[in-house]
């Protein structure tokens, strides 16, 4: 992939907006009478320089988002995920690192499905009664953990070299068996997870959550895999994650008016500094991004927007 961004020694702002719409009936219904005035204001400015697609049968185990911000800063590909863990610690290292999600797995009849980790509502109390039990059958495969907040712990060591991760956003609501590590690299992974729901079985924190009706913590996701053996040469772009809660729980409401806070608040400044500063956007569904820059139109292109404006619906739409 190549997108053509402008030079690092120019003054710009890259802003990444992944869930801006959704392919599902519910996220195409709640694209309509949506109005937000800035991001309307904005796309009139750019034009479209680059669509990146999945394949809808055989999704990428990444996310669009996720892909275009790796591409920016050029991480190195780990089977289709990416070092975001290596990227967080700041300090390259030549051993693989990832996140590890405690979360909940549903047993169905004939899939496991996980359920978005918020949904546990897990406290930094029991998230670190959690790990302090794991911690010795990690530490004897040679993993060093550490807590970052209540769903998301920091996982290094040799045993992930070669783990093939998938994004957690990608496998919530899913059949795990579909993205859970294959291969001869990740044999000692599955067997861990083996091991750790049988721990965590009976351990006092998921007794006291059944007792209370609560989920419990029956298992752990991998993601953000990889080495980084250094830092990265390009600047970051801008990336919000103001839709992804309620778009994961398909909440309509709670992600129109999510938008709406994100057009006034982060939109706005930006529309209004465009004439001044090069803009790149950015904008994602859970199996496409559309990226637009600031662009001096065509003849030919300024005579399509006077007969076919760019709208926010005919825009989101297309993701």
């Amino acid at each position: 992939m190549h997108i053509a961004f402008p030079a690092r020694s120019a003054a710009y702002q890259h802003l990444i907006i992944p869930y801006a719409a959704s392919r599902s009936p519910a996220g195409q219904s709640a694209l309509q009478g949506l109005k937000l005035f800035h991001l309307e204001q904005l796309l009139s400015t750019l034009t479209r320089v680059h669509v990146e697609q999945d394949d809808l049968d055989t999704p990428s185990p990444d996310m669009p988002h996720e892909r275009i911000r790796a591409h920016v800063l050029n991480l190195p590909a780990n089977h289709g995920d990416w070092p975001w863990a290596a990227l967080e610690q700041g300090t390259p290292s030549p051993q693989p690192q990832a996140y590890m999600t405690p979360c909940h797995w549903q047993i169905g009849m004939d899939q496991v499905v996980m359920l978005n980790p918020e949904h546990l509502q897990l406290t930094e109390a029991e998230s670190q009664a959690l790990l302090a039990a794991m911690q010795p059958f990690l530490t004897e495969d040679g993993l060093t953990v550490r807590y970052v907040h209540p769903t998301q712990w920091h996982v290094q060591g040799d045993m992930l070299q070669g783990v093939a991760g998938c994004s957690l956003d990608r496998v919530i609501g899913m059949n795990v068996n579909a993205w859970l590590p294959k291969g001869e690299a990740a044999q000692s992974v599955r067997r861990l997870q083996s091991e750790m729901q049988m721990l965590l079985y009976n351990h006092p924190i998921n007794d006291a959550r059944l007792a209370q009706r609560r989920l419990t913590v029956n298992a752990f996701w991998l993601h953000g895999v990889g080495i980084l053996n250094q830092a990265p040469a390009s600047p970051a772009p801008q990336m919000t994650l103001a839709l992804r809660s309620a778009a994961l729980r398909e909440d309509a409401q709670a992600w129109r008016q999510a938008w709406q806070d994100l057009d006034t608040q982060l939109l706005a400044p930006l529309a209004h500094a465009r004439s001044r500063t090069p803009v790149t956007l950015t904008l994602c569904s859970e199996h496409a991004a559309h990226t637009y820059q600031s662009h001096t139109p065509s003849v030919w292109q300024r005579a399509q927007r006077l007969f076919r404006p760019l709208t926010v619906q005919s825009v989101l739409q297309a993701l």
